[in-house]
């Protein structure tokens, strides 16, 4: 026998053995704790909250890095998210309400403000920043794996998901977190719908436009921002939808026009031949009128354009109801009694165009999602969205959340979820839901005393990032707790009826406050006189951003939240107190902000929470049974603020703090009753005070 023939045997099993382990190990399943689906901004924003609590998790990402769509929108390449490096401030927390690009991390460093340096950044930078950002916090993300479909299993464990990528491979986990963003581009059919162009096709390059006629259809930021590119170039833009523009500066929305966007406003408002009309978009048809009946409506002059080449193939726009055949999609077959200029002369866009381009917007990708696992589509914003609940898990899909823009149905065009500068704070809203569902781990509180509750709160209002930035939507939840109190930051506010399930923590007899930023509702011209209020006693009437405070003695029920008032985030409480809003944002003003505060508490907790200087405390703990509770709390535990006889005089002078004649009241201001009653609430200044 050949000596060299078991060798040889000897290396094709071994070659078997692992071509067998190869394909076992391509058809195997991964398991994981959490998959998060997407490594856009809220993907990798949840990644470090999973890898900061040592969670198993996974970021599954189809394209070869993170922020794959700032690769391609904006299309013409200038962000509109604000990035103010310089606020004269050094407070990081603060500077965040200005910085709308930078995730939150625990590396005081790690900002947007390294890769771009300009107020409106260029879109390029951002996926750089991604990239920087999962460098530095290590996070665990799966490049090129293309999930294609998404489908849900019980067993006796518990409902898992398991998602399938392009190789066959599954991937299972208990909990999926969807952060794919929006995708698929708006489209609405109508006649003729096929020879419009999209915003996601188009050149991008200005000179393609030169002399041509241009219809946008929509009128967002996208055809705002198509426009503008273009209009240096083009002979006339016209932007047609059903809606009139909403500036943003005016509806408190940055969804809505941004003025970075809206230099076409001037050239139409100051005639130089661009404009807006307002129509339905299911009406219309684009069509081609044919040869033969330009000529006999005098329409047969031939132009040129600046190249050289003749302008062919020019597009009208008219109603689907004039149209002899309405069954096509499309219908070059016109004739002149098909335009809508043959029935009235003046018709605001009977002239002919070039390019008609949709710039509608994007909607949420369904498509991968089997029936098991499937999110319902949102109610409002035309079923663009998936359908969440107040804590972002998908409708009727328990253990499937929904992150960033995708969830943004929860406040579409009143708060800022939808964008990384609002929904960085619902994902940590989120995890924190994650913590207590899964691991036992309650919402973060801090315990306080009730004497200090006034310091935290303007500490809270007047440097807060999350609330600010998701006014209306993420609030504050004080629990009291008689002397004592537990401050819960940034939980969802319309999830205020499951308080208790969602963040593990109950509410005593004392009940709770909750701390929102919000506007106004008067509908005050933004930019008009008498837009804003300046007394404290008519705080209520404020209509830019400013803190508000709602007191409950229970916990609001679903029916409570389901039947509050139009416009307010919270059903009615027992009682309410708005601070006024201040045109610096700063809410520390000792007369319009602090002492309004302190009565308000004072108010509701039935304690004097006025605060003493030491000395002040040690001549009333000789001369009262029951000093004031500052004294008790502070001084009498060795804390305070010593002072000296010049400081007690300012202080007295400036009305600050309480005289020796009325140290033994309350210090009531005859005006607070009627500012409360006024707002809406109602007020009792029977406080027990034992002196």
């Amino acid at each position: 026998m050949d000596s060299s023939l078991p060798l040889l045997i000897l290396s094709i099993l071994v070659g078997l053995v692992h071509c067998s382990t190869d394909n076992h190990h391509l058809s195997a399943t991964r398991h994981y704790g959490y998959c998060v689906l997407g490594a856009g901004p809220a993907g990798l924003q949840m990644g470090h909250f999973l890898s900061k609590s040592k969670r198993d998790y996974v970021i599954l990402e189809r394209n070869s890095g993170p922020g794959s769509f700032f690769n391609i929108y904006p299309r013409h390449r200038k962000l509109i998210s604000i990035n103010k490096i310089y606020t004269g401030r050094r407070n990081r927390e603060f500077n965040l309400r200005h910085d709308w690009n930078s995730l939150l991390s625990d590396k005081p460093d790690l900002l947007f403000q390294r890769v771009s340096r300009e107020l409106y950044p260029a879109a390029d930078a951002y996926p750089r920043y991604l990239h920087m950002f999962v460098k530095e916090l290590g996070l665990r993300v799966q490049y090129g794996v293309d999930i294609g479909k998404v489908r849900a299993m019980q067993s006796s464990t518990g409902r898992s998901y398991i998602l399938t990528d392009q190789h066959g491979m599954d991937y299972t986990c208990r909990v999926l977190l969807v952060s794919t963003g929006l995708w698929d581009p708006q489209k609405v059919q109508f006649v003729g719908s096929d020879l419009v162009e999209g915003y996601e096709s188009i050149s991008a390059d200005p000179e393609d436009y030169k002399d041509q006629a241009i219809l946008i259809l929509g009128k967002g930021n996208s055809a705002f921002e198509t426009a503008q590119s273009m209009l240096g170039t083009a002979s006339r833009i016209h932007l047609y939808s059903p809606s009139p523009v909403r500036l943003a500066w005016q509806t408190h929305y940055v969804g809505d026009l941004r003025a970075v966007n809206n230099e076409l406003l001037d050239t139409y408002q100051l005639k130089s031949l661009d404009g807006l009309v307002e129509g339905g978009l299911e009406d219309i048809a684009i069509v081609q009128q044919r040869e033969d009946e330009r000529r006999r409506s005098g329409r047969t002059k031939r132009t040129r354009r600046p190249n050289g080449r003749e302008k062919r193939g020019q597009m009208y726009l008219t109603l689907a109801v004039l149209l002899d055949n309405q069954e096509g999609k499309n219908s070059s077959r016109v004739t002149a009694a098909n335009l809508p200029v043959y029935h009235n002369d003046n018709f605001s866009l009977r002239q002919p165009y070039d390019r008609v381009i949709r710039c509608l917007g994007f909607r949420f990708n369904f498509s991968i999602f089997d029936g098991s696992a499937c999110p319902p589509s949102s109610d409002g914003v035309r079923g663009r969205l998936p359908g969440v609940t107040a804590w972002y898990e998908g409708r009727g899909t328990p253990g499937l959340f929904v992150l960033g823009t995708a969830a943004h149905s929860r406040d579409y065009r009143s708060s800022a979820g939808g964008f990384i500068h609002g929904f960085r704070y619902t994902v940590r809203a989120v995890h924190h839901v994650l913590e207590h569902r899964y691991h036992g781990n309650p919402w973060p509180s801090t315990k306080l005393l009730i004497t200090q509750l006034q310091s935290w709160i303007l500490k809270r209002v007047n440097e807060a990032s999350g609330p600010y930035q998701m006014f209306g939507v993420l609030g504050d939840v004080i629990l009291l707790q008689g002397s004592h109190c537990k401050y819960l930051e940034e939980f969802p506010l319309q999830a205020l009826s499951h308080f208790s399930s969602l963040s593990g923590h109950g509410v005593s007899k004392h009940g709770l406050l909750v701390l929102v930023m919000q506007y106004g509702l008067n509908g005050t011209d933004s930019l008009g006189p008498g837009r804003a209020e300046s007394e404290w006693t008519r705080a209520w009437k404020s209509n830019f951003l400013h803190p508000v405070l709602y007191y409950y003695e229970t916990l609001p029920t679903e029916r409570d939240m389901r039947h509050r008032p139009s416009g307010w985030p919270l059903p009615r409480p027992k009682a309410v107190h708005h601070m006024i809003e201040d045109f610096l944002t700063e809410w520390d003003g000792p007369i319009s902000h602090s002492q309004p505060l302190r009565r308000f508490l004072e108010h509701c907790l039935q304690a004097d929470l006025r605060a003493f200087y030491a000395e002040s405390c040690f001549r009333l703990s000789l001369t009262h049974r029951t000093p004031p509770l500052f004294c008790r709390q502070g001084y009498l535990k060795k804390q305070g603020v010593v002072s000296d006889s010049q400081l007690w005089q300012h202080a007295g002078d400036a009305g600050l703090m309480a005289t020796e004649q009325d140290s033994g009241s309350s210090g009531a201001d005859a005006s607070f009753p009627d500012y409360l009653t006024r707002a809406g609430a109602t007020m009792s200044l029977g406080l027990k005070l034992d002196f």
